[in-house]
Protein backbone atom coordinates (compact mmCIF):
# COMPACT_ATOMS: atom_id res chain seq x y z
CA UNK A 1 0.00 0.00 0.00
CA UNK A 2 1.41 3.54 -0.89
CA UNK A 3 1.47 6.35 1.53
CA UNK A 4 -0.89 8.06 -1.13
CA UNK A 5 -3.34 5.30 -0.66
CA UNK A 6 -2.82 5.28 3.15
CA UNK A 7 -4.21 8.90 3.12
CA UNK A 8 -7.01 8.26 1.03
CA UNK A 9 -8.65 6.01 3.72
CA UNK A 10 -11.16 7.05 6.19
CA UNK A 11 -10.85 5.10 9.43
CA UNK A 12 -13.88 4.01 10.88
CA UNK A 13 -14.38 2.63 14.51
CA UNK A 14 -16.56 0.36 15.61
CA UNK A 15 -17.29 -1.42 19.30
CA UNK A 16 -15.37 0.20 22.63
CA UNK A 17 -13.45 -1.00 25.82
CA UNK A 18 -14.06 0.94 28.50
CA UNK A 19 -11.23 1.82 31.15
CA UNK A 20 -11.44 4.42 33.78
CA UNK A 21 -9.08 6.59 35.49
CA UNK A 22 -10.36 7.72 38.85
CA UNK A 23 -9.18 10.61 40.16
CA UNK A 24 -9.73 13.00 42.87
CA UNK A 25 -9.84 17.17 42.67
CA UNK A 26 -7.18 19.02 43.66
CA UNK A 27 -7.41 22.37 45.34
CA UNK A 28 -7.56 25.46 43.03
CA UNK A 29 -5.65 27.88 45.34
CA UNK A 30 -2.44 27.86 44.21
CA UNK A 31 0.82 29.40 46.75
CA UNK A 32 3.69 31.50 44.87
CA UNK A 33 6.87 33.09 45.59
CA UNK A 34 9.85 34.20 44.42
CA UNK A 35 10.92 30.64 43.33
CA UNK A 36 8.37 29.24 41.91
CA UNK A 37 6.95 29.48 38.38
CA UNK A 38 3.70 28.11 38.15
CA UNK A 39 3.11 26.57 34.70
CA UNK A 40 0.51 27.51 32.03
CA UNK A 41 -2.39 24.79 32.34
CA UNK A 42 -5.17 23.69 29.64
CA UNK A 43 -8.45 21.63 30.76
CA UNK A 44 -9.09 18.91 29.18
CA UNK A 45 -12.69 17.98 29.06
CA UNK A 46 -14.12 14.45 30.48
CA UNK A 47 -15.19 12.03 27.70
CA UNK A 48 -13.93 9.60 25.70
CA UNK A 49 -11.58 9.55 23.25
CA UNK A 50 -9.59 6.63 21.18
CA UNK A 51 -6.19 5.49 22.23
CA UNK A 52 -3.46 3.52 19.96
CA UNK A 53 -3.38 2.95 16.58
CA UNK A 54 -4.63 0.05 14.26
CA UNK A 55 -2.13 -1.63 10.90
CA UNK A 56 -3.69 1.49 8.86
CA UNK A 57 -1.80 3.53 11.26
CA UNK A 58 1.46 2.04 11.80
CA UNK A 59 1.48 1.16 8.09
CA UNK A 60 1.11 5.04 7.41
CA UNK A 61 4.44 5.44 9.47
CA UNK A 62 6.29 2.72 8.00
CA UNK A 63 6.00 3.79 4.86
CA UNK A 64 7.17 6.98 5.98
CA UNK A 65 9.91 6.43 7.60
CA UNK A 66 11.16 4.76 4.90
CA UNK A 67 10.38 7.37 2.24
CA UNK A 68 12.36 9.95 4.44
CA UNK A 69 15.11 7.75 4.88
CA UNK A 70 15.37 5.20 1.70
CA UNK A 71 15.37 2.17 4.38
CA UNK A 72 13.15 0.09 6.66
CA UNK A 73 14.81 0.24 9.88
CA UNK A 74 12.12 1.13 12.34
CA UNK A 75 9.93 -1.97 9.98
CA UNK A 76 12.86 -4.56 10.55
CA UNK A 77 12.81 -3.43 14.18
CA UNK A 78 9.11 -2.90 14.34
CA UNK A 79 9.12 0.30 16.46
CA UNK A 80 5.36 0.92 16.09
CA UNK A 81 3.96 -3.30 16.60
CA UNK A 82 4.42 -1.88 20.27
CA UNK A 83 1.61 0.77 20.47
CA UNK A 84 -1.42 -0.15 22.28
CA UNK A 85 -3.88 -1.53 20.00
CA UNK A 86 -6.58 1.32 19.04
CA UNK A 87 -9.33 1.16 21.66
CA UNK A 88 -12.18 3.70 23.11
CA UNK A 89 -11.10 5.08 26.65
CA UNK A 90 -12.87 7.21 28.87
CA UNK A 91 -10.78 9.72 30.86
CA UNK A 92 -12.35 12.57 33.53
CA UNK A 93 -11.32 15.69 33.38
CA UNK A 94 -7.79 17.09 34.15
CA UNK A 95 -5.68 19.28 33.74
CA UNK A 96 -2.32 19.26 31.84
CA UNK A 97 0.73 21.87 30.86
CA UNK A 98 -0.08 23.36 27.87
CA UNK A 99 3.66 23.42 27.04
CA UNK A 100 6.40 21.23 28.00
CA UNK A 101 8.60 22.56 31.26
CA UNK A 102 10.97 25.14 30.09
CA UNK A 103 13.99 25.85 31.47
CA UNK A 104 13.15 29.09 33.10
CA UNK A 105 10.64 26.93 35.07
CA UNK A 106 13.02 23.83 35.91
CA UNK A 107 15.84 26.79 36.98
CA UNK A 108 13.07 27.93 39.53
CA UNK A 109 13.26 24.45 41.15
CA UNK A 110 16.54 24.10 41.00
CA UNK A 111 17.31 27.64 42.81
CA UNK A 112 14.84 26.38 45.36
CA UNK A 113 15.76 23.08 45.90
CA UNK A 114 19.56 22.88 45.30
CA UNK A 115 18.60 19.97 42.61
CA UNK A 116 21.25 19.29 40.18
CA UNK A 117 20.80 21.21 37.25
CA UNK A 118 20.43 19.04 34.24
CA UNK A 119 23.83 18.41 32.88
CA UNK A 120 25.76 14.83 31.67
CA UNK A 121 29.43 13.98 32.36
CA UNK A 122 30.86 12.35 29.39
CA UNK A 123 31.38 8.79 30.95
CA UNK A 124 27.97 8.63 31.49
CA UNK A 125 26.93 9.81 28.40
CA UNK A 126 28.68 7.24 26.54
CA UNK A 127 27.60 4.55 28.61
CA UNK A 128 23.91 4.94 27.24
CA UNK A 129 25.16 3.66 24.00
CA UNK A 130 22.99 6.73 22.17
CA UNK A 131 23.64 7.76 18.47
CA UNK A 132 24.30 11.15 19.43
CA UNK A 133 27.72 11.80 20.35
CA UNK A 134 28.90 13.69 23.59
CA UNK A 135 29.65 17.16 21.60
CA UNK A 136 25.88 17.01 20.64
CA UNK A 137 25.26 17.46 24.52
CA UNK A 138 26.96 20.81 24.76
CA UNK A 139 24.38 23.38 23.98
CA UNK A 140 22.32 22.15 26.74
CA UNK A 141 24.47 21.77 29.54
CA UNK A 142 23.65 24.42 32.05
CA UNK A 143 26.62 26.04 33.92
CA UNK A 144 26.68 27.29 37.25
CA UNK A 145 23.31 25.97 37.80
CA UNK A 146 21.31 28.53 34.83
CA UNK A 147 20.14 27.51 31.81
CA UNK A 148 22.62 27.91 28.42
CA UNK A 149 21.83 31.81 27.33
CA UNK A 150 18.88 32.26 25.09
CA UNK A 151 17.19 29.32 26.38
CA UNK A 152 14.98 29.94 29.11
CA UNK A 153 11.84 29.27 27.06
CA UNK A 154 12.90 25.98 25.44
CA UNK A 155 12.10 22.70 26.76
CA UNK A 156 14.27 21.29 29.43
CA UNK A 157 16.38 18.07 28.85
CA UNK A 158 18.81 16.58 30.08
CA UNK A 159 16.50 15.05 32.70
CA UNK A 160 16.10 11.99 33.96
CA UNK A 161 12.37 10.83 34.96
CA UNK A 162 13.47 11.05 38.66
CA UNK A 163 14.42 14.11 37.62
CA UNK A 164 10.81 15.07 36.43
CA UNK A 165 9.10 13.30 39.67
CA UNK A 166 11.29 15.48 41.79
CA UNK A 167 10.12 18.63 40.35
CA UNK A 168 6.70 17.11 40.27
CA UNK A 169 7.11 16.48 44.32
CA UNK A 170 8.27 20.41 44.98
CA UNK A 171 5.04 21.80 43.21
CA UNK A 172 2.97 19.67 45.35
CA UNK A 173 4.99 20.97 48.21
CA UNK A 174 5.00 24.86 47.44
CA UNK A 175 1.33 24.67 45.98
CA UNK A 176 -0.47 22.27 48.71
CA UNK A 177 -1.68 20.88 45.55
CA UNK A 178 -1.47 17.50 43.38
CA UNK A 179 1.28 17.60 40.71
CA UNK A 180 2.51 14.74 39.07
CA UNK A 181 3.23 13.10 35.75
CA UNK A 182 0.69 12.24 32.92
CA UNK A 183 -0.24 9.32 32.46
CA UNK A 184 -0.42 7.90 29.02
CA UNK A 185 -3.57 8.22 28.04
CA UNK A 186 -3.79 11.47 29.64
CA UNK A 187 -0.88 12.44 27.71
CA UNK A 188 -2.24 11.50 24.37
CA UNK A 189 -5.79 12.06 24.65
CA UNK A 190 -4.65 15.94 25.34
CA UNK A 191 -2.09 15.93 22.49
CA UNK A 192 -4.53 14.42 19.48
CA UNK A 193 -7.80 15.36 20.81
CA UNK A 194 -10.81 12.79 21.18
CA UNK A 195 -10.95 11.46 17.49
CA UNK A 196 -7.43 9.12 17.00
CA UNK A 197 -6.69 11.57 14.30
CA UNK A 198 -2.72 10.73 13.44
CA UNK A 199 -1.12 14.04 14.52
CA UNK A 200 -2.33 17.22 16.51
CA UNK A 201 -3.57 18.99 13.00
CA UNK A 202 -4.90 15.72 11.39
CA UNK A 203 -3.83 12.46 9.43
CA UNK A 204 -1.64 13.55 7.22
CA UNK A 205 2.06 14.55 8.42
CA UNK A 206 3.08 17.92 8.10
CA UNK A 207 6.89 18.87 8.28
CA UNK A 208 5.75 22.62 8.66
CA UNK A 209 3.70 22.03 11.58
CA UNK A 210 5.91 20.77 14.13
CA UNK A 211 9.51 20.57 15.50
CA UNK A 212 11.54 17.64 13.78
CA UNK A 213 14.51 17.17 11.62
CA UNK A 214 12.22 17.13 8.43
CA UNK A 215 11.95 20.87 8.27
CA UNK A 216 13.02 22.39 11.64
CA UNK A 217 16.62 23.81 13.17
CA UNK A 218 17.39 20.32 14.44
CA UNK A 219 17.87 22.19 17.86
CA UNK A 220 14.90 22.61 20.01
CA UNK A 221 13.02 25.82 20.19
CA UNK A 222 11.26 28.22 22.20
CA UNK A 223 7.57 26.39 23.08
CA UNK A 224 4.67 28.03 21.09
CA UNK A 225 6.68 28.19 17.82
CA UNK A 226 3.83 25.96 16.09
CA UNK A 227 -0.38 25.90 15.86
CA UNK A 228 -1.66 24.28 19.34
CA UNK A 229 -3.45 20.87 18.96
CA UNK A 230 -7.53 19.92 19.76
CA UNK A 231 -7.17 20.85 23.23
CA UNK A 232 -4.31 23.93 23.38
CA UNK A 233 -1.30 22.18 23.74
CA UNK A 234 1.92 23.11 22.10
CA UNK A 235 4.68 20.93 21.29
CA UNK A 236 2.78 17.77 21.78
CA UNK A 237 4.15 16.75 18.04
CA UNK A 238 8.20 16.71 17.45
CA UNK A 239 10.34 19.15 19.89
CA UNK A 240 10.89 16.36 22.50
CA UNK A 241 10.09 13.61 23.98
CA UNK A 242 8.30 13.69 27.58
CA UNK A 243 8.73 11.21 29.95
CA UNK A 244 5.46 9.43 31.30
CA UNK A 245 4.04 8.00 34.41
CA UNK A 246 3.50 4.41 32.39
CA UNK A 247 6.08 2.03 32.91
CA UNK A 248 7.19 -0.39 30.22
CA UNK A 249 9.12 -2.75 32.49
CA UNK A 250 11.08 -2.80 35.85
CA UNK A 251 12.88 0.72 35.78
CA UNK A 252 12.05 1.49 32.11
CA UNK A 253 9.43 4.78 31.42
CA UNK A 254 7.29 5.14 28.16
CA UNK A 255 8.23 8.25 26.60
CA UNK A 256 6.01 10.06 23.99
CA UNK A 257 6.08 13.24 21.10
CA UNK A 258 9.09 12.36 19.04
CA UNK A 259 11.77 15.06 19.08
CA UNK A 260 13.48 17.86 16.90
CA UNK A 261 16.29 15.15 15.94
CA UNK A 262 14.09 12.68 13.95
CA UNK A 263 12.45 12.68 10.80
CA UNK A 264 9.80 10.91 8.87
CA UNK A 265 8.23 11.54 11.33
CA UNK A 266 6.51 8.30 12.37
CA UNK A 267 7.74 8.24 15.44
CA UNK A 268 6.05 11.73 16.56
CA UNK A 269 2.78 10.43 16.00
CA UNK A 270 1.03 10.88 19.69
CA UNK A 271 -0.21 6.98 19.59
CA UNK A 272 3.49 6.06 19.24
CA UNK A 273 5.82 5.43 22.09
CA UNK A 274 8.89 3.47 23.19
CA UNK A 275 10.65 3.05 26.47
CA UNK A 276 13.92 4.62 27.98
CA UNK A 277 15.22 3.57 31.22
CA UNK A 278 14.50 5.95 34.44
CA UNK A 279 17.85 7.10 34.71
CA UNK A 280 18.78 8.45 31.39
CA UNK A 281 19.28 11.87 30.70
CA UNK A 282 18.84 12.59 27.37
CA UNK A 283 19.11 15.93 24.88
CA UNK A 284 15.92 14.61 23.39
CA UNK A 285 13.73 14.15 26.35
CA UNK A 286 11.26 16.73 28.58
CA UNK A 287 8.33 16.79 30.20
CA UNK A 288 4.98 18.43 30.89
CA UNK A 289 3.04 17.67 33.78
CA UNK A 290 -0.55 17.24 35.46
CA UNK A 291 -2.12 19.35 38.19
CA UNK A 292 -4.97 18.81 40.82
CA UNK A 293 -5.46 15.27 40.35
CA UNK A 294 -4.45 11.96 42.06
CA UNK A 295 -4.46 8.57 40.66
CA UNK A 296 -6.42 6.13 42.73
CA UNK A 297 -4.53 3.01 43.72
Amino acid sequence: MKIADCQKRVLRWGGAIVATFIVMAGQSARATDGNLIVPEMSQIAAGWFWQGSDDLEREYAYRLDEQIYGRDVTRRHRWYDVEMPKWRIYLPEFDISTTPITNDQYAAFVRDTGHPAPMVEKELWDSFGLVQGYEATRPFIWQNGAPPPGRGDHPVVLVSWQDARAYVDWLSRKTGEVWRLPTEAEWEKAVRGPDGIFYPWGNIFDPKRLNSADAGPFDTRPVKQYEAGPYGLYDGAGQVFEWTMAAAQAGYRYVKGGSWDDRGCGVCRPAARHSRAEHLRHILIGFRVVHGTTIAP
